[in-house]
């Protein structure tokens, strides 16, 4: 098995893929935009780090913890929100993430989130003595909860409720009057997709072995949004494209250029758009079906 970085940066892959499916719920199915998902990854992290550091509780409790408090916060948020749409709707998410990172330093919670500092995590060892070092063992706790994250997303979408945030998605008001509850489906929406995203946050946040508020500005979130479109908007393993492109793009972008690292960032994504419209999963689909059967017309005979 691999050891030390190359553990570290898979299980951040998983930590963004899980994020990825959760903002791919509420903007590839429901068709709500948010420019500040991001700030339901520092929740999910800052919650996982104050449950383990404060509160002494196990890293496999404070993981699904933080995704509930992650999705009670989305939930508050997105409620009262949803009497905004469209860009209106997309502007007060960014708001709540250029928020976050100041909250996160305001000095009457200092003493839950360590201000500036931050909070200090210990990585869990392998449990009943198991021949894995931390690293090991803390990737495939990540892979298990990614899996069954992943599973329970497609069942969703499969489901009825998944039929009807698609239908909000397509026609609102044609599904309202099918007798779909608008309201209630998009808060749902909101809040499930932030309680995956915070979850997401939770795992980053113990592989990092550390949470700070300068780790989550506005650019998680644009990161986020450029790996749903880049793994595919409405697509459940699009998640894994998108959350590769966020770890190691940038990284592979400062390589190319120390000097402007973004302006390489930035070409490469102008790439992929213009290569792949539908992103990395609907390139996939369409090698997957080059043609499809009936759609050619027999060629006719010339009459004499």
């Amino acid at each position: 098995m691999a050891k030390g970085y190359q553990l570290f940066q898979a299980t951040m892959v998983l930590a963004y893929a899980v994020a990825l499916v959760g903002l791919n719920i509420l903007t590839g199915y429901s068709g709500q935009i948010s420019l500040g998902h991001g700030a339901f990854f520092a929740i999910g992290a800052y919650a996982a780090g104050i449950l383990m550091d404060r509160a002494g509780l196990a890293y496999w409790l404070a993981v699904p913890a933080a995704g509930l408090v992650s999705l009670a916060a989305g939930y508050l948020f997105g409620r009262p929100a949803l009497r905004l749409e469209g860009l209106y709707l997309a502007l007060a998410t960014f708001a709540l993430g250029v928020a976050m990172p100041q909250l996160l330093k305001y000095r009457h919670l200092e003493a839950w989130t360590g201000g500036v500092g931050g909070i200090v995590l210990t990585k869990p060892e392998a449990p009943w003595g198991l021949p894995l070092d931390a690293d090991q063992w803390f990737y495939l706790y990540a892979l298990a909860v990614a899996a069954l994250l992943f599973w329970m997303a497609h069942n969703l979408i499969d489901s009825g409720s998944g039929l009807s945030l698609r239908a909000i998605r397509d026609h609102a008001m044609a599904a309202e009057a099918m007798g779909v509850d608008n309201a209630h489906c998009k808060s749902m929406a909101f809040a499930i997709s932030a309680g995956y995203t915070g979850v997401g946050g939770a795992l980053s946040a113990i592989a990092v072995q550390f949470v700070a508020p300068d780790s989550f500005t506005m650019f998680l979130s644009i990161s986020l949004l450029v790996g749903v479109v880049v793994g595919g908007v409405g697509t459940l393993w699009g998640a894994l494209f998108g959350a590769l492109f966020i770890m190691f793009i940038p990284g592979l972008a400062e390589q190319v250029s120390k000097a402007a690292p973004w302006a390489v960032y930035g070409t490469v994504l102008i790439v992929f758009m213009f290569a792949m419209p539908g992103g990395v999963m609907g390139l996939l689909h369409r090698l997957g079906r080059p043609g499809r059967p009936g759609l050619h017309l027999p060629r006719q005979r010339p009459r004499a």
